[in-house]
């Protein structure tokens, strides 16, 4: 054991990945729906491995915070500009508001209970589960002249404070928004009823099916034996087709064997009985069919034929601002669905009425030749690859970083976004350029995973190792009352922006707590939301509002030290 101590404190490296495996390891396990969450147990995991006194050199940390800081502006940045637009307006001045809110009321805390500026941005990073700002805080401190043993004990109770009010921030946030929220919008039956009605609105349309595709009930193929009399005289593909869609069904005959021989179709192609189709369709709309058409039949060599799920980005030049029901329409999405839509990361309904962004990723599944021919009049097609485009992503973070260098002084004391914030709007202004220009800058899905999760809790994990030494005396000093303390700067500003959403801004109740979600960037909470009122509305509220919430908040970490 004194062997491995002695390793971990020569090659820190090593204490950084131990610190790693048993934080991931201890985020995942759950007491009921509780868990402490990956970062937190980083932090803490982070805390008993520093007790060994471990030195880890600094530029370690800061490499790997503004790997993150630039994926997470990459990754909001097309919403964060859409946002700006006129339609997008309303969502952005509440975000904003929401926002204001929760520094103002963290500031006011900080006051009243005699804070420093490390407790405030501990508090501020732990209650609104923003943990990017205790790195923005770190960095505003460095710039601000302090003498430099009370600048580390600033820096030291940042985590303290942290971990003390993040459980409530998470856990509390989720219950606030999915329990209390529907009270405050009019109770929970009544929210229930307005997301199915406004469900209903949105997927209403003639020529599309209602309701919306989870990607649970993905787009399947089934082959059946014709033996209806309705096919008596003979009827042709688009026949059958058209009669599916006046039970609002989206079915598509792909291939047929007639007499013994397999052949494709074409809308005039005729259907006798006896012959055997493949049908292709959701999932919910395929099966049963057999009790109308005839028995399904399993057939290797009718159903051996190709099959594609495509990713395409919608650009600005295609159907940014145009409806699912509008792409629809069109001749070329015959024969093709639209699987998901990706927004920000986050999974937004497929409702008939949902119109589309720049930067959009839509999933369009169907054959081969089909949904090829599709996806490239819908926009970009953005085929799966494991190539990150490095000289991007450095670029990026080599403007971002220079541009957030710069300071200018006030009463002697010199302000800057600093490199860590240059980085976040870097991250927003390539994310954007990128959904304008997909041909380059592209991150994959894996690799923004890798950029958000692990630089984020690398730098964390060293944060907790440095923290270590002073983390349990830190710890009595703040005490129970700032776990008290969190819970009022996580529970008032939720209030705060429920009550603007309703009688300030007059939001839907679904959009309404889209809306608090995204601009507390709790994603959680969205899925607590959307489990209490069994609906997937109120994801169209949390993307614009998300993309706002995680640039300002983040902000708020120079914000906060400055004002304490």
């Amino acid at each position: 054991m004194e062997w491995i101590i002695n390793q971990l404190r020569e090659r820190p490296e090593l204490a950084i990945f131990l610190t790693l495996f048993l934080g991931f390891w201890l985020g995942k396990l759950r007491i009921g729906k509780f868990s402490l969450g990956t970062v937190t147990s980083v932090l803490l995991v982070g805390v008993l491995v520093g007790q060994l006194k471990i030195d880890v050199p600094g530029p370690i940390k800061s490499v790997f915070f503004l790997l993150f800081l630039f994926a997470v502006g990459y990754k909001v940045g097309p919403q964060f500009f859409r946002g700006l637009k006129k339609d997008g307006l309303p969502q952005v001045g509440f975000a904003v508001l929401m926002c204001v809110s929760v520094l103002v009321v963290t500031w006011l805390l900080a006051l009243v209970m005699g804070y420093n500026p490390g407790e405030a941005a501990g508090l501020l990073a732990g209650s609104q589960t923003i943990s990017a700002v205790i790195g923005v805080a770190e960095d505003t401190m460095a710039n601000m002249g302090l003498d430099e043993a009370q600048r580390q004990s600033y820096i030291n109770i940042i985590p303290v404070s942290y971990a003390v009010t993040y459980v409530f921030g998470t856990a509390g946030s989720a219950w606030v928004l999915s329990s209390l929220g529907p009270k405050l919008l009019g109770g929970l039956e009544k929210v229930k009823a307005a997301c199915k009605e406004l469900e209903a609105k949105m997927g209403s349309s003639e020529a599309d099916e209602p309701g919306f595709m989870h990607a649970a009930r993905p787009v399947t193929f089934r082959a059946y034996k014709i033996e209806n009399e309705w096919f008596k005289q003979g009827r042709r593909v688009i026949d059958l087709e058209m009669y599916f869609q006046k039970d609002g069904k989206r079915l598509f005959v792909e291939r047929l064997r007639k007499q013994g021989v397999v052949r494709d179709v074409s809308p005039n192609t005729v259907l006798n009985i006896g012959d055997e189709v493949v049908l292709s369709g959701r999932r919910e709309f395929v099966i049963g069919e057999e009790d109308w058409i005839g028995n399904e039949i399993q057939d290797a060599q009718l159903l051996d034929f190709p099959a594609e799920t495509l990713p395409v980005t919608v650009t600005k030049k295609t159907f940014a601002g145009k409806t699912v029901a509008n792409i629809r329409r069109h001749k070329f999405m015959h024969g093709v669905s639209i699987r998901s839509i990706k927004r920000a990361g986050i999974e937004i309904p497929v409702l008939a009425q949902t119109k589309l962004d720049a930067g959009d990723v839509i999933e369009v599944v169907g054959t081969k030749q089909e949904v090829e021919s599709a996806a490239v009049q819908i926009g970009y097609v953005d085929r799966p690859t494991h190539q990150t485009d490095m000289i991007f992503v450095g670029l990026g973070i080599l403007i971002g970083g220079l541009f957030g260098a710069l300071s200018i002084h006030i009463g002697g004391v010199p302000i800057s976004l600093s490199t860590s914030g240059g980085a976040l709007i870097a991250g927003l202004f390539f994310g954007w350029l990128r959904s304008k220009h997909p041909t380059f800058g592209r991150i994959p899905e894996a690799s923004l995973w890798v950029l958000n999760n692990v630089g984020l809790n690398m730098f964390i994990a060293v944060v907790g190792i440095a923290a270590g030494p002073s983390f349990v005396q830190g710890f009595r000093d703040v005490g129970l009352s700032l776990f008290i303390v969190g819970a009022i700067a996580t529970t008032l500003p939720l209030i705060i922006g429920l009550l603007l959403a309703k009688y300030v801004f007059k939001f839907h109740p679904a959009i309404a707590l889209g809306c608090c979600a995204g601009a507390r960037t709790t994603t959680a909470a969205l899925g607590a939301i959307q489990d209490a009122v069994e609906s997937e509305t109120p994801a169209l509220g949390y993307t614009v509002t998300y993309a706002v919430g995680n640039t300002l908040l983040i902000i708020w970490g120079v914000a906060i030290v400055l004002m304490v």
